[in-house]
């Protein structure tokens, strides 16, 4: 994966800073743009929005192969460990140095983590305390999990 994060602005990062939780959901296209719809048109009326920060994907196999296990230890250790860089971030998590820049770059785009540059260094940031995972089951759109009994 290349390396085309485009930085937040300062304003942004402060923004994300003063929020706590990420929203993490399975929603369809369809229910995706009724939901921006609906929220230019309350902020058309002048009305405030739900602000909470919300990730939304478009079926369950994209959420869990995006937040699989593996990825959330790295975003728990970035939180715990702070480290200063993507190389330390690779050493605190014992893993490649390529392999963590990918995740890190991906999960970057996805707006679950941002950078801090210093120098030549990008310090990965997890600027939520808790992710929330909601997994709608419905039958209509197709994206449930099943288990065997």
């Amino acid at each position: 994966m290349n390396d085309t994060t485009l930085p937040l602005h300062p304003m942004e990062r402060e923004q994300l800073r003063a929020e706590s939780t990420l929203v993490v959901t399975v929603k369809s296209s369809g229910e995706f743009h009724d939901n921006v719809t609906d929220g230019i048109e309350t902020l058309e009326r002048g009305d405030a929005v739900n602000s909470t920060p919300t990730l939304s994907f478009s079926s369950y196999d994209d959420l869990m192969g995006t937040l699989t296990p593996r990825v959330l230890d790295l975003i728990e250790a970035i939180r715990r460990e702070k480290p200063a860089s993507i190389n330390e971030t690779a050493r605190v998590v014992n893993r490649d140095v390529k392999n963590v820049h990918e995740e890190l770059s991906r999960l970057a785009q996805l707006g679950i983590i941002f950078f801090e540059e210093d120098g030549q260094s990008k310090r990965p940031v997890v600027w939520f305390d808790e992710l929330i995972i909601n997994l709608p089951f419905d039958p209509e759109t197709g994206d449930t999990a099943t288990a065997a009994p």
